[in-house]
């Protein structure tokens, strides 16, 4: 596995991205690529701390999908993880970051529902009725 760079978004951000390679040559191409799309991501939620991008390539002629892109973003105490695969670099990439654009949306609103609700249930407590 070969060690990709660190990027980070802005000198005031504390978020990075982290790029690896297996089985493929990490070019600052698909470096900036990673950057431009994950930088999209994050832009939705601020309290992302870090991103790891794996991306891989299986060198069997069989496999139609070979190219897949992995990504492991660390938010708070959770981690959300996505993989896709396509028939490309870039198209996995895109596919990948759609998928964590999707999840990490889902993950904010539902904190943000949580925090609007007061902790509160929504189910009303049933009403005991008197007879006679």
């Amino acid at each position: 596995m070969r060690e990709g760079e660190v990027l980070a978004l802005d000198k005031e951000s504390t978020m990075h991205i982290h790029v690896n390679g297996r089985n493929i040559e990490i070019t600052d191409a698909i470096k900036a690529y990673v950057k431009e799309k994950a930088g999209k991501v994050a832009a939705h939620y601020e309290q992302i701390d870090a991103i790891d991008v794996i991306l891989s390539v299986i060198k069997n002629p069989s496999v139609n999908d070979s190219h897949i892109a992995e990504v492991n973003c660390k938010l708070g105490g959770e981690t959300i993880r996505v993989e896709e695969r396509a028939e490309n670099m870039y198209a996995s990439i895109d596919l990948v970051c759609d998928k964590l654009d999707r999840q990490v949306r889902k993950f904010k609103e539902k904190g943000l529902s949580k925090s609007s609700s007061g902790g509160e249930s929504i189910r009303t407590p049933l009403k005991e009725t008197e007879t006679v």
